[in-house]
């Protein structure tokens, strides 16, 4: 479950800043590729920020 609440988030987060770079500013594109750092760092280290918040939130795997 929280697997597929992590895939969620970073989703919705590349979907808005994209969104948000077409009609507000282009500098939100990098907001889009820090998400996407931060989705090849967890591939490698196996660490997720995210993990750990919705550990402390309570959400079970």
């Amino acid at each position: 479950m929280k697997n597929r609440i992590v895939r969620g988030i970073a989703g919705t987060f590349i979907l808005a800043s994209l969104l948000l770079s077409i009609y507000v500013n282009q500098n939100w594109l990098w907001f889009t590729a820090f998400v996407g750092a931060n989705l090849l760092q967890s591939s490698i280290t196996k660490w997720c920020l995210m993990d750990q918040i919705l550990d402390k939130l309570g959400v079970k795997d």
